[in-house]
């Protein structure tokens, strides 16, 4: 069973910037195409970014311009850099699979406020 652990949120004001990290447990990241999900308070989880496995990245219009995915598969890790952070990005960021096929990790809290 391969564990998503997520980190890097935190409050931040509009404008801001942080980077999230996903680690993943075994070493078979490589193979799947992953992604960053997120959920507001009272939303349903959305896909933020996607990477393949050979490192082509999609982004929602949203996240377009602004946010940047990024894997290392020798150290089985997704980044996502969110830059100009805005308050509608308040979320609880999640990485997996897209589509996601593992368990969620625990999510890693963004709040964007002054």
């Amino acid at each position: 069973q391969v564990q998503l652990v997520e980190s890097g949120g935190g409050l931040v004001q509009p404008g801001g910037s942080l980077r999230l990290s996903c680690a993943t447990s075994g070493s078979i990241l490589r193979f799947y195409a992953m992604a960053w999900y997120r959920q507001a308070p009272g939303n349903q989880r959305e896909l933020v970014a996607r990477i393949t496995s050979e490192g082509s990245a999609r982004y929602t219009d949203s996240a377009k311009g602004r946010f940047t995915i990024s894997r290392d598969n020798a150290t089985n890790t997704i980044y996502l850099q969110m830059n100009n952070l805005k308050p509608e990005d308040t979320a609880l960021y999640y990485c997996n699979t897209d589509p996601h096929v593992w368990a969620w990790g625990q999510g890693t809290q963004v709040t964007v406020s002054s």
